[in-house]
């Protein structure tokens, strides 16, 4: 039996690799004479610079940056030689996973610290970059990025106004860098959600970054705010573009201040990985992400058919953070459980 293993990271527990390796244990354990082929996935969220690295070789290039907050920290991105290519996770600066629950407050969060790194990258000559957009802490429609890059957010007083959700309703004037970057610039993302509205950014994704309700609808006046000005100002309504709401709008930034383009993260993998004939090369595939529910087939339906069996990985009642901890345990447990009635049918 050829066994095709290719799972997204489990956010917050394990890597993409890691969650592949459990499985393969698991399956291993029971069905010994199995071949299996290792195919981490990812769908522009955390993990997806790891997969291009992965594939294509090259570096890892530190970068001192800042996080969500502000705070000083070291971030990573891929530098593919020979290709003048870079590719960045925006989660590897401002993503959750480096806040604290208690201190997520998208109001006062920025993805400056990603600006940083793609700075970093036009610097050391890339021609091309591709930005991975998922896990993130922010909700700042890729202002933040932006002041990194040079662009100016200007009050009535010609004052610079801080990048924060929280003051963006003061912003009266959107000023571009002097000298534009030329590097091609590609957003790889999960979702189609626009930038505002029921399914926008904010409303969707917000409570996960600490957004309550009693804030929502200041944050979704501010967003609302800045893509007026950035359609009255910069010509064009990017608000609607589905993808824009990615990583708290940060597909929209990219849209409107990096003139980028917006692919689905799981289509550049899967061709990236030749993800397609080795589906078709299996007689059994596997995959997995550390949740299942509405999000889990956006992206992928119109490439991949649905799933023959969905298995839960907890052997009975479990709190996130003990899933968390387990997780490895529990999937090489869950496979070899699934491995064992797929023996019975052989």
């Amino acid at each position: 039996m050829r066994i095709l293993i290719a799972p997204d990271k489990f956010k917050e527990s394990l890597t993409a690799m890691q969650v592949a390796a459990a499985l393969r244990d698991g399956f291993h354990s029971v069905l010994a004479e199995a071949s299996f082929d290792i195919v981490p996935v990812a769908d522009g969220g955390e993990g997806t610079a790891g997969i291009f690295h992965e594939a294509l070789g090259g570096d890892w290039v530190e970068v001192a940056t800042h996080d969500a907050l502000g705070r000083p920290v070291k971030a990573s991105y891929a530098w593919i030689p020979g290709g003048e290519f870079a590719v960045i996770d925006m989660s590897s600066a401002s993503g959750l996973w480096r806040i604290a629950d208690t201190e997520r407050d998208p109001s006062h969060s920025s993805t400056f610290g990603t600006g940083v790194l793609a700075i970093d990258a036009i610097k050391r000559g890339a021609k091309s970059l591709v930005i991975g957009l998922g896990g993130s802490a922010t909700n700042d429609a890729g202002v933040g990025m932006a002041v990194a890059l040079g662009w100016k957010f200007l009050d009535l007083d010609g004052q610079p106004v801080a990048p924060y959700p929280a003051h963006f309703r003061r912003i009266d004037r959107i000023v571009a860098p002097a000298k534009p970057h030329s590097c091609s610039v590609t957003g790889l993302c999960d979702v189609g959600n626009p930038l505002l509205g029921e399914s926008g950014a904010t409303r969707i994704f917000g409570a996960q970054k600490g957004v309550t309700p009693d804030a929502l609808q200041l944050l979704e006046d501010s967003l609302d705010h800045l893509a007026r000005l950035c359609t009255e100002q910069l010509g064009k309504d990017f608000s609607r573009v589905p993808g824009a709401g990615a990583a708290g709008g940060l597909g929209f930034g990219l849209l409107a201040f990096l003139r980028a383009t917006l692919e689905s993260g799981f289509s550049a993998v899967a061709r990236l990985m030749n993800l397609e004939s080795r589906v078709a090369d299996a007689d059994l595939v596997i995959t997995g992400e550390g949740r299942l529910d509405a999000q889990s087939l956006h992206g992928i339906q119109d490439e991949l058919p649905g799933f023959d069996a969905c298995i839960p990985i907890a052997n009975g009642p479990l709190t996130l953070d003990e899933s968390r901890l387990r997780a490895a345990e529990l999937l090489r447990a869950a496979a070899a459980r699934t491995a064992r009635l797929l023996k019975i049918t052989l």
